[in-house]
């Protein structure tokens, strides 16, 4: 059933040209797997865990439009989205992508926050536009947040291997709601 759901599941070019958003925002997130492929790519040092990274692609309002296949979990997010060549589609269909500071270099197609300079602090101005993006960016954060409830992405029991099965299964049911 998994299979048959993850074939439904569409590319990122065939979402994006079905529901021509102005913008997208992008997100990654760690899915947790207690057991172990190779041990070192899949923890993440940073979450202090085994896992996968899962890049999550939403509209304006904060629905799933596309979940990348999963790569390990030392995976930095902006790693991962240039290998899934998400700012690359996206730059083709003149969609811009609002992201964190951990998308930061990127390129011009995506907006990301401003860090504070080494030894100095951000202007008035550059707060003001850091929460600016904050706010516009809340949907992701409410879209993963959604995703996270369901629980194979809080404590997988399964191989890291078929985390990408199960990504494209979670979307296709995701849509249908």
């Amino acid at each position: 059933m998994i299979g048959l759901l993850a074939e439904r599941s569409p590319g990122l070019l065939k979402t994006l040209r079905e529901h021509d958003p102005e913008f997208v925002l992008l997100d990654g997130t760690l899915a947790e797997c207690d057991r172990v492929g190779d041990s070192r790519a899949d923890y993440s040092a940073k979450h202090r865990r085994h896992g996968v990274n899962v890049q999550v692609v939403t509209d304006p309002a904060g629905e799933a439009l596309w979940i990348s296949p999963a790569l390990p979990g030392r995976t930095h997010d902006l790693t991962a989205a240039r290998t899934h060549r998400i700012i690359r589609i996206c730059e083709r269909q003149g969609v811009q992508i609002l992201a964190d500071r951990a998308y930061q270099g990127a390129g011009p197609w995506v907006t990301t926050g401003l860090k504070r300079p080494p030894g100095g602090e951000l202007t008035l101005t550059q707060r003001t536009v850091n929460r600016a993006l904050a706010a516009a960016r809340a949907p992701v954060e409410r879209g993963m947040a959604r995703l996270k409830s369901w629980q194979i992405f809080r404590r997988s029991r399964i191989s890291p291997n078929r985390m990408t099965v199960i990504t494209k299964a979670v979307l296709t049911l995701e849509r249908q709601r």
